[in-house]
């Protein structure tokens, strides 16, 4: 185990902690997963960067892990708190589609993101559809915390003592947050149970003690991260804005569970949230219509894993503002890395003069302060330009990096990062053939013929680069 004493920030009490693990032969956590009703954005899929990454430092510092990302595909309301429809009813009234066969399609989608973006698949995806029966058993041991009203059974934040102290101080913002439900006792209080209206079409729907209805978005994190890690387990993840609202709610339901047993229990010994990537474009949001999606960039001819490491460059607790000129900065870095692995591969044996174990302690301190990737990622650059070390000693090196960071340097080349956009209009063997062509007309001095093939291939969306520092060639223009 690498032994570098572990510390993370937990957003229950805004400090820094040292992790200790429940049970060291099962370290548990949650991650608050998508609502499968669009595609996940960029700014959805930087959580689960943060919480690949949290998983990664934990195996490899030796801890074995249950991981749960839970579905979601029913519940959540298009707002944040009990106004407006189910996103999941709202998209399939909207599209004219079965309500099951559009979860299942973008719950498809979003793994498919993951894996692209090399973020490796947790112990369980349980779906929210799957667990209705164990929400309403939920609901029945906590009932005495909630009342009755037209629209469904809600919950009395003021029965549990300390509502809302992951949320911090209470503000303005937060409160505009929290929509007015006729019948509410008080404003922060939230749906367990809705009940369908009368002549309502939902296609999801279930039979409850308080009417056919079905459930609150908040119950089903309590159910599912109980079923699978316990009532108490070792970390909770998700975005920042779920620090405000949901979590606080989880919270709520899992104290009224327990008998309100301390207004210190709350389900996990540490609760961890990301913050937000900005587009200043205003298309980070769903509701937009036009917002970025992983897809977006590979169409735009960039790497997943150069956005992988656009966020690693930021501390997970800091704000990422997007930009196209960020993102092939990072692409340019990745490249960077890459090349300098394949130069390394290409290096004859040399002996040692400096040893490589200060670099894997340096990547250890980096990482068990808070996953300080950019402070990781800084002593990878400096192990890969590190000539008194060894080649071998560093590429086996670059082994504990790769397991940490997964950005897959190991194995990666040069090729497997050249992206095609959409909107290429030739393919590699193309753009092989005529840079080919065009050596040789070089070679012959024949400028015009050389000047035409870049130009035609300018036309097809590729940029020739001449005397590309980086030994590219060409690149796909965005």
């Amino acid at each position: 185990m690498h032994d570098v004493p572990m510390t993370l920030y937990n957003s229950l009490g805004r400090a820094l902690q040292r992790f200790a693990p429940i049970d060291p032969a099962n370290v548990r956590i949650y991650s608050c997963g998508p609502t499968v009703y669009n595609y996940a954005h960029i700014g959805n899929l930087r959580a689960y960067v943060f919480t690949d990454t949290l998983s990664r430092v934990l195996t490899w510092k030796g801890w074995p892990l249950t991981h749960i990302i839970n579905i979601t595909d029913v519940g959540h309301l298009t707002s944040d708190a009990d106004a407006g429809d189910d996103k999941m009813e709202a998209a399939a009234r909207a599209s004219g589609r079965d309500i099951w066969a559009i979860a299942a399609h973008y719950t498809q989608a979003f793994k498919q993101d993951l894996g692209d973006l090399n973020i490796r698949a947790p112990s369980r995806f349980p779906l929210a559809t799957d667990h209705v029966e164990g929400m309403i058993d939920f609901a029945k041991s906590i009932e005495g915390h909630c009342y009755r009203i037209d629209d469904g059974l809600y919950f009395d934040t003021t029965s549990v003592p300390g509502y809302g102290g992951l949320a911090g101080r209470r503000d303005d913002a937060r409160e505009g947050r929290i929509d007015a439900v006729a019948g509410k006792r008080h404003p922060e209080d939230f749906a367990i149970w809705r009940t369908s209206p009368p002549g309502g079409n939902r296609q999801m729907e279930w039979d409850s003690p308080w009417g056919r209805g079905a459930p609150g978005w908040h119950l089903e994190c309590s159910v599912m991260s109980r079923q699978y890690l316990g009532d108490r387990f070792d970390i909770h993840t998700g975005g920042v804005d779920h620090r405000e609202i949901h979590h606080p709610n989880e919270i709520a339901q899992n104290q009224a569970r327990q008998g309100c047993a301390g207004a210190d229990y709350t389900g996990a010994n540490i609760w961890m949230h990301n913050n937000f990537l900005v587009e200043r474009s205003g298309k980070m949001s769903k509701s937009s219509g036009a917002f970025t999606t992983l897809r977006t960039l590979v169409d735009r001819g960039f790497h997943p894993l150069a956005y992988r490491l656009m966020c690693l460059q930021a501390h997970y607790r800091s704000e990422i503002e997007f930009s196209w000129e960020g993102l092939a900065a990072a692409q340019t870095r990745l490249k960077r890395l890459v090349q300098g692995v394949e130069a390394l591969r290409a290096r004859p044996a040399a002996a040692t003069t400096a040893p490589v174990a200060p670099y894997i302690q340096r990547l250890d301190a980096a990482v068990s302060d808070d996953l300080n990737t950019p402070r990781a990622l800084l002593a990878l650059d400096e192990l890969l330009a590190d000539k008194r070390v060894a080649p071998a000693d560093r590429i086996a090196a670059l082994v504990d990096f790769d397991a940490v960071l997964g950005l897959d340097l190991v194995t990666a080349t040069r090729a497997d990062l050249r992206v095609r956009p959409a909107s290429a209009a030739i393919d590699e063997d193309g753009i092989a053939e005529r840079l080919s062509a065009r050596r040789d007309v070089r070679a012959a001095k024949d400028f015009a013929a050389s000047d035409a093939i870049r130009d035609a291939l300018a036309a097809a969306g590729v940029e020739v680069m001449d005397g590309d520092p980086l030994g590219w060639d060409w690149r796909i223009d965005a």
